[in-house]
């Protein structure tokens, strides 16, 4: 799922016109085969065996990656909402990415039956790419706080791509904004965003009770509760991915050389947003 964050420059589209568009590929397309770009879409599709299979895996990693783009915008939306103190706005904007990734976990089943013997037969056309590969995913993990700076260095060859992830590694993460914001009202100590990955908080943790416990506060709940509905999705995300990988190729090193399976089990144990799941205990 190796990628290019390059993107595709917007066509000159009149809209009081349908049929202007600057680009002589699509000039004899339907409107509606412009709008969506269906002559580009439709191309991307190249199996490179004689496997049935291969083309589901093509076909799902590539909605895949339009899910991931889909969802640092959805996202992206809610820390600019977050950074203006509009609570309803970051709120809603997360519930759309909730529906996003909805459709990334069911994008699972597409290969929920694909064995290891039809698997086998056409990984050697993967050669070197792998899923870890995806800068889109990253850029998720990044927006969540799960940020690792050695992960950079599998993208010195794609200067654009690895600029958009030293920014993101730099730039506050999602949560980052969520404690600012409680830090502006008073519950917290904001945090200094950086390069780390996002390590729990005792002092954290005593603000989400104090939201939790203060009737107050119950606009904070609601966003604490939204927040919480993305963090279980990415939980349930990555255990898709350990089972989706367990079952189509065991334990075998991934293709990019990654540990594969290992590594996929140490990340779905892993919490999102943690205090907002520790805080639980002490309710």
């Amino acid at each position: 799922m190796a990628r290019s964050t390059v993107r595709t420059p917007n066509l000159a589209f009149d809209p009081v016109r349908e049929d202007s568009v600057a680009d002589p590929l699509t000039s004899g397309a339907t409107p509606y085969e412009r709008y969506a770009r269906l002559d580009v879409l439709h191309t991307l599709q190249q199996p490179r065996s004689t496997v049935d299979a291969e083309l589901s895996f093509i076909v799902t990693t590539q909605v895949m990656e339009l899910l991931f783009d889909l969802l640092r915008h959805e996202w992206t939306l809610a820390q600019q909402a977050l950074r203006a103190d509009d609570l309803p706005g970051a709120v809603a904007a997360l519930r759309r990415g909730a529906n996003a990734q909805d459709v990334l976990n069911s994008s699972w089943d597409l290969l929920a039956t694909l064995t290891p013997v039809e698997f086998s037969a056409f990984r050697p056309m993967l050669g070197e790419a792998s899923g870890f590969q995806s800068s889109a995913y990253l850029l998720l993990e990044f927006l969540l706080g799960n940020k690792s700076e050695r992960l950079l260095a599998m993208y010195q060859g794609s200067p654009e791509t690895h600029r958009e992830l030293s920014r993101a590694l730099a730039a506050p993460a999602l949560y980052d904004d969520v404690l600012a914001l409680l830090a502006r009202r008073g519950l917290a100590a904001a945090p200094t965003p950086g390069p780390e990955r996002y390590a729990p908080s005792p002092a954290v943790e005593a603000a989400w009770h104090a939201v939790y416990t203060d009737p107050a506060h119950a606009e904070l709940v609601v966003l604490a509760e939204t927040l919480l509905d993305t963090a279980e999705r990415v939980t349930r995300w990555r255990q898709r991915h350990y089972a989706s990988v367990k079952r189509s190729m065991g334990a075998k090193t991934g293709s990019g050389g990654s540990s594969g399976l290992s590594w996929l089990k140490a990340a779905a144990e892993q919490d999102v947003f943690p205090e907002l799941w520790s805080v639980r205990g002490e309710l």
